[in-house]
């Protein structure tokens, strides 16, 4: 058997080496390209991660999951919390650092003391003022010439709540009596309370078994004063309360009464209790005046020891709104007011204040 020998180009050998080392090259490629593709791929999911860890660029409301948004709006709170307390360890370093050359503290910004100015501010020193405190319809009791004695009473058909709150009201003001109203008008109470010797008209009002306004009336000449009440909080409800008041006398505290009507108001609560306080009982009554809320609390301080003094809440507790200041007693067609509430006008700016 022939045996016939083809001949083969170097060319096409070389050709064969290149095709080869292409399809390498290709491989090669496609390798390489595949590594970038799921580095590429490893990247967005750490953007991704990292997007969730961190706000995102849209506002958390608009995440429709109520979990998810609930944890996310939680990161940005902790995130928040942690970023202030960095900041703040920063600035007590940097204060420590200084030392007596350290600039002062920054005073927070608050509506308190952002404040918008009124005319009406008092002056203590001013003639006009205690010109106006002796001729008053409280000079008599800051003359001492007489003592307080308060009628407290309710709206028709009490229930137990508002009761409650007037018997502990009784117990705070010393020599206040409770009656009840018995459908009588206050036109017909009040010249029954003058023949008495009564020097305050207190009406408790309700709303839905729940005590929602009070009625102050001095006596003999006024004026009547009408709060909006709220947050009542009876001795029971009191979590940590100490044991009932005492029959003593207790002091009175009178805070942010600034402007004149704030100080006709304040003159008004001072004369509910009498103006020698018995210290043996130390008892104090607070009227607390904040962004033209009144808060009322009653606590009994404690001597721990010779530098330490602890309080101990007796209840009990409530918060009064001003809406109206009359002359005089109680009229309600023909009174004239001093000072009526208007909300759309008066509540507008909320860097004023009434009080």
């Amino acid at each position: 058997m022939d045996i016939t020998e083809v001949p083969v180009n170097q060319d096409d050998r070389g050709k064969k080496k290149k095709n080869k080392k292409t399809k390498n090259k290709t491989l090669t490629e496609e390798g390489s390209g595949e590594s970038s593709g799921a580095e590429k791929k490893e990247e967005k999911m750490e953007k991704s991660e990292a997007a969730a860890a961190f706000p995102p660029t849209f506002s958390v409301s608009e995440i429709k999951n109520k979990q998810r948004r609930h944890l996310m709006f939680m990161k940005l709170k902790q995130e928040k919390r942690m970023q202030k307390m960095q900041l703040k360890k920063k600035k007590k370093k940097e204060r420590e650092a200084l030392g007596d050359k350290a600039p002062p503290k920054e005073v927070p910004k608050t509506i308190e003391n952002q404040r918008v100015y009124d005319e009406t501010t008092v002056d203590p020193q001013d003639e006009e003022v205690a010109f106006d405190e002796g001729t008053d319809e409280f000079s008599a009791y800051f003359n001492g010439l007489t003592n307080p004695k308060v009628l407290i009473t309710t709206s028709d058909r009490p229930r137990g709540r508002t009761v409650r709150f007037c018997e502990q009201l009784a117990t705070v003001v010393p020599n206040a009596h409770v009656y009840y109203r018995r459908g009588l008008a206050l036109k017909r109470i009040i010249p029954q309370c003058i023949a008495r010797n009564f020097t305050y008209l207190l009406v408790i009002n309700e709303d839905r078994k729940v005590p929602n306004g009070m009625v102050l009336c001095h006596l003999p000449d006024g004026p009547t004063a009408h709060f909006k009440v709220s947050n009542v909080r009876l001795r029971k409800e009191i979590k940590r309360r100490g044991k009932d008041p005492t029959e003593h006398s207790p002091e009175v505290i009178l805070n942010n009464f600034t402007t004149r009507l704030g100080h006709s108001i304040g003159r008004m609560f001072a004369a509910l209790f009498p103006q020698d306080p018995q210290f043996v009982g130390r008892q104090v009554a607070t009227f607390h005046n904040q962004r033209d809320f009144i808060f009322f609390r009653f606590h009994r301080y404690i001597f721990k020891n010779e530098k330490k003094v602890g309080i101990q809440e007796l209840g009990p507790r409530f918060t009064l709104k001003l809406r109206s200041l009359q002359k005089g007693t109680f009229d309600s067609k023909f009174g004239e007011y001093e000072w009526v509430l208007k909300r759309h006008e008066m509540d507008a700016c909320r860097r004023k204040f009434q009080l």
